[in-house]
């Protein structure tokens, strides 16, 4: 069941049937994904603001099987798979387009994103960004600074179903949860 304006994401009568065995929903300024049981990705909403997120899934929708956690933008979501890979769809100029980096999306553990970009911690420690240079898709001046990292809010568990985490860096410090 959803509720609101029906230009925000608040109508999902066209996904309902498919909204059963929800793990994790997760949404940009008009639209809204869900990871159901499985790992599979319905998504709903505006489909025209900021970047067509809700209706742009279509491009991806094969790609998007054993999902782990979704993340988002203003107007992009990012996804990764239970391979550390990661998909993303929406509009380019919010991070729905990551072919820039693709080939370094491999092995991701977290992703989290600002208004227009997403940042990715890779296995390695490594950090990747992609979407608005203005939003934070530039971190060549910081690449340096990445050497450990945090995860998550102050008492929230890790997991797949927490896609609000976001991290900093801390020199000098065990990689360990806040």
């Amino acid at each position: 069941m959803t509720w609101g304006n029906p230009n925000e994401g608040g109508d999902s009568s066209r996904v309902q049937d498919q909204l059963r065995n929800v793990e994790q929903i997760c949404g940009t300024d008009f639209a809204f994904a869900a990871i159901l049981a499985g790992g599979s990705v319905v998504a709903w909403g505006f489909s025209t603001y900021s970047g067509y997120a809700a209706d742009d899934i279509f491009r991806v929708q094969d790609q998007l099987k054993n999902v782990q956690q979704i993340s988002h933008t203003s107007g992009a979501f990012a996804a990764i798979l239970q391979n550390g890979n990661v998909v993303t769809w929406g509009n380019p100029n919010h991070g729905g387009d990551s072919s820039g980096v693709q080939d370094q999306l491999v092995n991701v553990q977290q992703i989290c994103g600002t208004f227009g970009a997403f940042a990715a911690i890779l296995a390695d420690g490594s950090v990747v960004t992609w979407g608005s240079p203005d939003h934070g898709a530039d971190s060549s001046r910081v690449q340096d600074q990445f050497w450990y990292m945090y995860i998550g809010p102050v008492g929230v568990p890790q997991g797949k179903n927490n896609a609000s985490s976001c991290w900093t860096s801390v020199a000098g410090e065990p990689f360990v949860p806040l």
